[in-house]
């Protein structure tokens, strides 16, 4: 079953008196339960695809749906709830709040849903990767693994049905970036999530039920399943 499609998605920026296209009438289609790797060199147009797949961003031209629903021309009123309870997002850089405990980063977005299950659900997840004497640390106190391992946490806490990941490892070491994908992978099989990657990572790219390369904002390989 596919859970997303993008239909000949172009997204250009001017600078100064150039228009400069990042990218150039994309089309893809993931199927529900999918570990679908982008890559490409930098520049090809990777993150931005991702912030337009996630509804961060609005195409200039063609179409976004998620299991069926036109996400294009949502406002944000209406779009942040879905990317609060449909996506989960892992970043680079983690994006923790500096002034909240980990526990606290983790219980977040289910708190703005109303969850009332929040503490216990955060703390269930940050037992499960590792993380059960670090809850009342703050992100200024712990490693970047387990920084990303906190990220993660709050990324699976509304259950998503995407997860979104930019780099995930990009600020790891290789022990960490391995341990992390490991467990990446292993939450988003365990959960029968999709997950949507952006990686430079040949390894990253190994563990993947399908690859596809951006190239100057196109795809040159992997468009299609199988």
């Amino acid at each position: 079953m596919t859970i997303l499609k993008a239909k000949e998605i172009t997204k250009q920026y001017h600078i100064g008196n150039r228009d400069i296209t990042v990218l150039d009438n994309v089309t893809l289609e993931v199927a529900q339960g999918e570990f679908l790797v982008v890559k490409g060199e930098s520049g090809s147009g990777k993150s931005t695809l991702l912030t337009i797949l996630s509804g961060l961003d609005r195409p200039d031209r063609g179409r976004i749906s998620i299991e069926g629903r036109d996400i294009t021309d949502l406002d944000e009123d209406a779009i942040a709830p879905l990317r609060n309870s449909t996506f989960g997002f892992v970043f680079q850089s983690f994006h923790l709040v500096p002034s909240l405990s980990a526990l606290e980063n983790v219980m977040f977005p289910a708190e703005l849903k109303g969850d009332k299950e929040a503490r216990t659900k955060a703390l269930a997840l940050l037992d499960r990767v590792g993380l059960a004497h670090r809850v009342a640390s703050f992100p200024h106190q712990l490693s970047g693994g387990e920084k990303q391992r906190c990220a993660i946490c709050r990324a699976l806490i509304n259950d998503p049905r995407i997860i979104f990941a930019d780099e995930p490892t990009g600020n790891l070491d290789s022990v960490n970036g391995e341990a992390i994908l490991a467990l990446l992978l292993e939450l988003q099989r365990e959960r029968g999530t999709t997950m949507i990657l952006v990686t430079h990572s040949p390894e990253i790219a190994g563990s993947a039920d399908r690859v596809i390369t951006l190239k100057d904002g196109r795809i040159v390989t992997g468009a299609d399943h199988g």
